[in-house]
């Protein structure tokens, strides 16, 4: 890490972050498991105690196992990119859902030292009426954007203080000194 004069307020062109929440992967074998029930009645299954009850069974624990699975992944981390145009978010290790938000779009950032799975209904990509949308993978810090069309988004995210400060000093850029 190199050292910068103390007048020196400058920041790297990209910054990132990223959450992590080792719990999920509890559900996630959940889902490992309903997915192989499934499989293991389709594979095994006598057929005998009838057709449709058995093949709803496998079609239900199939669907069950992929759905957890999939919700549970897609949520196990988040990763935050900021850069000169744009602050990007990326869920999972596929990284999606995702979302792009200009910088231009942002009428302000806020540093959230508590945010909970509670307040916004659970884990993942969330939505309340009167709070806005929120990633939360975890409980922790996280970054609150304020959109210039009023809409809010919230995203849990270790360091949120620096990426505050960073997309702050994007949306206000220091002025110059004309006397310099």
């Amino acid at each position: 890490m190199r050292d910068h004069p103390h007048g020196d307020h400058r920041h790297p062109d990209i910054w990132t972050g990223r959450a992590t929440n080792r719990v999920q992967w509890l559900a996630a074998l959940a889902g490992a498991a309903c997915l192989a029930l499934g499989i293991e009645l389709a594979v095994d299954s006598a057929w005998e105690s009838g057709v449709a009850a058995l093949a709803m069974s496998v079609v239900g624990c199939i669907a069950a196992g992929l759905l957890i699975l999939y919700g549970t992944l897609a949520f196990v981390h988040v990763a935050v990119k900021v850069d000169g145009e744009c602050l990007e978010v990326r869920c999972g290790h596929i990284g999606v859902p995702r979302r792009r938000i200009p910088l231009s779009h942002v009428a302000g950032a806020e540093f959230a030292p508590r945010v909970t799975p509670r307040q916004w209904g659970g884990w993942g990509y969330r939505w309340r009426p009167e709070k806005g949308t929120a990633v939360v993978v975890r409980r922790g810090e996280g970054l609150v954007l304020r959109l210039w069309d009023g809409h809010v988004f919230t995203i849990t995210v270790d360091n949120a203080e620096a990426a505050v400060r960073i997309i702050s000093d994007r949306l206000h850029p220091p002025v110059a000194d004309p006397a310099s």
